[in-house]
């Protein structure tokens, strides 16, 4: 592909080859955009907010987001499985929570972003 010059000049040719050459891999940039598209429905959305809240049992989700505990749980494994939440058994209850702060940031921040107008 033939290199085109920036006719604007704001950004010098070695600028724009430092900032080229610190993109991540193409690999990265593929998981990321996996990772963002378990944000793009708004169950998987509610959920992560009560989980930000407290730890809860797929039944207290049920109950809070107004589903049905099997829709519950098989959203909880797609959050699970892109590590967005854990669980802990205790006894024959499975109690979910945000799997680490990371997540929380990531939804405070959009929150905050949403909001800020």
């Amino acid at each position: 592909m033939k290199q085109q010059n920036c006719l604007c000049k704001s950004i010098s040719i070695e600028e724009m080859e430092d900032i080229k050459t610190h993109i991540p891999e193409d690999e990265t940039i593929q998981k990321m955009a996996d990772f963002f598209k378990v944000f793009g429905d708004g169950t998987r959305l509610k959920i992560l907010y009560y989980l930000s809240r407290h730890e809860l049992c797929v039944a207290d989700l049920a109950l809070l987001v107004q589903m049905q505990q099997s829709a519950i749980s098989h959203q909880l494994k797609l959050l699970r499985l892109d590590r967005l939440v854990k669980y802990r058994k205790e006894g024959t209850t499975t109690y979910y929570s945000l799997d680490d702060e990371h997540i929380n940031s990531i939804f405070k921040v959009a929150l905050e972003h949403l909001q800020e107008r």
